[in-house]
């Protein structure tokens, strides 16, 4: 364990010290690194880009004969870190108070330390899959869509990253209740539904503020039945199984929520998106001109949608807020949909929960493992898009930090992770690869 998280934590300095901020990118670098790291452990090695600067890392392990394939998935680019507002910089790859800093400790640098280290520690053993082939597949370009990482690979080589059971970002923080320890297992990502609405009036000269008819006056109501209220809930299989893990009835979620929200406000806060529709108006347009009075104002909203759910049901849920749209009246208003991508799910009972349950209940027995979905989105909606049957489920066990502690890191200043769950994630890695691939 001591080797394999000192390897993981050498592993990720060396990656965090590759500036891979998207855009552009720049991700060459570090792949050619971890190529050759897993090519000189026995791996057969791929770099495929749709550019030649921007190359996606394929590395299998083959068994001695046919079987499942295991893909350990994760991206290498990051989002930008402003130097300025952290404690280490954001490149330093310093390890400070237990902790190891940098943008991409935990989105999602981490993990492919984890997993690479896993994988090497396996291959230089002499370890094989008795059946079936082990991927770690390293992308690029996730964290602005996809579309030189996962969709392209996904798209153009199919055959090359074809597996069984994926395992990405998306849970594995510790999340503490009432006393007891749980710990996520994300198998599902909502739907983007983004919509405008729009109200309609009649133009004319600021300095007589009533000559016309203010369209942005209009959006005032429509913003206050948004900022007051959510859409009644539609509960899917994770949050269901989330609810039922940490004690509450899962047949009534309002009142479960309503007391999730009594004991954990916190934790209420980030269970709360993942019961039903949401929606966040997050951009307004009225007037050009300061000086004239705006004839429309447009209000864009991001909706999200359980998994299994679409358009239908986030219409539903949109009228029910802001009652239905009535463009020739007065005060009423249009609708228009802008973006429509469905979400995207896998069972939440697979042999690949079972595995993670088995090494959760050995390695960190006093830990309960529940399912969740993610609110936003990840590379396994392209995976489970091309490949149908594939079970994908986001998870990196921590045991020291909480989801409370490390949500709030994400995307942040002072992005980091105890050292100490580096270790144990990549021992989860290697151990699952060995359970499920024999």
């Amino acid at each position: 364990m001591a080797d394999l998280q000192g390897a993981t934590t050498d592993l990720l300095q060396r990656l965090l010290r590759f500036d891979t901020v998207n855009p552009p990118g720049n991700e060459l670098a570090a792949q050619e690194h971890l190529a050759a790291l897993l090519s000189e452990a026995g791996f057969e090695v791929e770099l495929l880009g749709r550019t030649p600067e921007r190359p996606n890392l394929i590395a299998r392990l083959r068994g001695a004969v046919d079987g499942p394939t295991l893909c350990l998935l994760s991206h290498v680019d990051t989002v930008y870190a402003s130097p300025e507002h952290w404690q280490h910089d954001p490149w330093s790859g310093d390890i400070a108070d237990g902790c190891l800093w940098g943008r991409g400790a935990i989105d999602m640098k981490s993990q492919t330390a984890a997993e690479v280290a896993a994988g090497i520690s396996l291959a230089r053993e002499g370890w094989r899959p008795a059946a079936g082939e082990l991927l770690i597949v390293v992308l690029v370009d996730e964290e602005t869509g996809g579309a030189d990482g996962a969709q392209w690979i996904c798209s153009e080589h199919p055959d090359k990253v074809r597996c069984d059971f994926l395992l990405n970002e998306g849970a594995g923080s510790i999340i503490p209740f009432d006393g007891r320890r749980h710990i996520g297992v994300c198998v599902a990502e909502k739907g983007v539904f983004r919509f405008r609405v729009s109200t309609d009036g009649v133009a004319g000269h600021a300095s007589m503020p009533k000559i016309g008819d203010n369209a942005l006056l209009k959006m005032a109501p429509i913003l206050e039945r948004m900022r007051d209220r959510q859409p009644a809930f539609d509960l899917t299989d994770g949050p269901r199984g989330l609810l039922e893990g940490l004690g509450f009835d899962a047949s009534d979620p309002a009142a479960a929520l309503e007391e999730l929200q009594r004991r954990d406000p916190g934790l209420a806060l980030l269970v709360e998106p993942m019961l039903g529709v949401t929606l966040a108006p997050t951009r307004i347009w009225a007037s050009e001109k300061v000086n004239v009075i705006p004839a429309v104002a447009t209000v864009g909203v991001d909706c999200r949608v359980p998994p299994g759910h679409g358009r239908d049901l986030a219409e539903r849920r949109v009228v029910e807020i802001l009652g239905p749209p009535t463009p020739s009246t007065r005060d009423g208003y249009r609708l228009e949909w802008t973006e429509q991508v469905a979400g995207n799910e896998s069972p939440v009972e697979s042999p690949l929960m079972d595995a993670i349950r088995e090494w959760v209940g050995e390695h960190d027995p006093e830990t309960t493992v529940v399912p969740t979905i993610l609110t936003g989105f990840s590379d396994s909606r392209s995976f489970r898009a091309a490949f149908p049957g594939v079970v994908a489920y986001g998870f990196f066990p921590h045991r020291h930090m909480t989801v409370m502690e490390t949500a709030p890191l994400i995307h942040s200043a002072d992005e980091r992770i105890d050292v100490r769950d580096l270790g144990h994630a990549a021992q989860f890695f290697r151990d699952v690869t060995v359970r499920m691939l024999g």
